[in-house]
């Protein structure tokens, strides 16, 4: 057990750890939810990748003889000053035991949940993925929840399907924010049970926790946020337009399909005969999608292999059979931040994880306007793939 220092009104932090005592180990911290404490969700550690650090952290709040981290009553209403107040005392922690350059991954459970989701939005550049289980974001806690928010930072999300401690209307909310509009490569879990973490929840956390860690080791992250002005070359005056109307519904689950607003079957094939026509590409059965997805290959590609959906076979983009005709692409990590931001598309689950950070869908045009677009944002994947937008790319985070 160790305690670091603290601010007023809570004191030093409580912390339990585990594990590595490397101080530049990445790091886990596991938050508890209410009625809980540090020891207990320590307990998970051992069921979780090894080589890290894991620290459990003792929520400041004493409430009704156990501990929140706000007062809440635990069901995720949390009160805004409350909210600020705690995540800035563990912010000062946080920061005096993972330096910039150390990885640091959220676990919340329950109202832990809820705080992690709050310290991800407040400041998601900090963190290198969050876990949100069982729990509900703190959408009344005055952090931001604006459209791409969370764009490249990994999230897990568990729930379970008759959870009555948290209202279903808030992990509802919760679900759709994180799989449509935080722009957050999230991969998702809906349980039979109730609310507490099963063995199969547990033993896909440590996957996700372990393949997160392993790609920022041999790649790096990408730049966390929203970004800023993104230049498409291929599109007109260099600007990826608004997508109109609301977004279709995608599977949450793998295969990621789209399920509604289907691109018209000649809009799709004239999609496909104009990305067909781009110089070096060649065709085929996709190595990585559904069956019936037709593949646009680059053999001569001159890009980074996180231009490319399967590298080695050098496909660098798909089209999904005509029930779907959605596209997956690789795009550099400013413009599938963009392409998310303003309604074209969602990440696909595992970027960041398994998978380039700017894997993304595209969703199939639903008119000749838009079939514009998408050609122009296929062309950017073109140009990734060819090595061209290593000249011609800008953007600023």
């Amino acid at each position: 057990m160790s305690a670091a220092t603290g601010s007023p009104p809570f004191g030093a932090p409580v912390v339990a750890t585990y594990g590595s005592r490397d101080p530049s180990a990445p790091l886990v911290v596991l938050l508890h939810g209410r009625g809980s404490d540090e020891s207990e969700i320590l307990s998970l550690a051992r069921h979780l990748p090894a080589g890290v650090e894991y620290a459990a952290v003792r929520a400041p709040i004493a409430e009704g003889g156990g501990y929140a981290w706000f007062a809440n009553r635990g069901i995720g209403r949390p009160v805004a000053s409350s909210m600020q107040a705690t995540m800035h005392w563990f912010r000062q922690w946080l920061d005096s035991v993972a330096p910039a350059g150390r990885p640091v991954i959220l676990v919340g459970f329950s109202g832990g949940a809820a705080f992690a989701g709050g310290l991800a939005l407040a400041d998601p550049a900090r963190y290198a993925g969050a876990a949100i289980l069982y729990g509900t974001l703190p959408f009344d806690a005055d952090v931001p929840v604006d459209t791409g928010r969370l764009a490249h930072l990994p999230v897990f999300l568990a729930q379970g399907e008759t959870d009555t401690v948290i209202p279903r209307e808030l992990l509802d909310r919760t679900w759709r924010y994180l799989h449509t509009d935080s722009g957050a490569p999230t991969v998702g879990r809906r349980d039979p049970g109730g609310h507490g973490i099963t063995a199969a929840t547990l033993h896909r956390l440590g996957d996700w926790v372990a393949e997160r860690l392993s790609f920022l080791a041999a790649h790096g992250a990408a730049p966390v946020g929203s970004p800023g002005d993104v230049a498409w070359s291929t599109l007109p005056d260099a600007v990826l337009p608004q997508r109109p109307g609301p977004s279709p519904d995608v599977s949450w689950d793998i295969p990621q399909q789209q399920l509604s607003q289907s691109a018209p079957a000649a809009l799709q094939e004239s999609l496909f005969e104009r990305v067909s026509a781009l110089p070096g590409i060649r065709g085929g059965a996709s190595r990585i999608s559904v069956p019936g997805a037709r593949a646009f290959t680059l053999p001569d590609g001159d890009g980074p292999d996180d231009a490319f959906l399967v590298p080695q076979a050098r496909e660098f983009a798909h089209l999904h059979p005509g029930y779907d005709g959605s596209l997956h692409l690789a795009l550099p990590p400013a413009q599938a931040a963009d392409l998310v931001a303003r309604g074209w598309g969602v990440p696909h689950p595992w970027a960041g994880t398994r998978l380039s950070p700017g894997f993304v869908m595209l969703f199939g045009p639903r008119d000749e306007d838009e079939l514009e677009v998408a050609t122009g944002v296929v062309e950017a994947a073109h140009a990734y793939a060819s090595g061209a937008s290593r000249q011609s790319q800008h953007h600023s985070f």
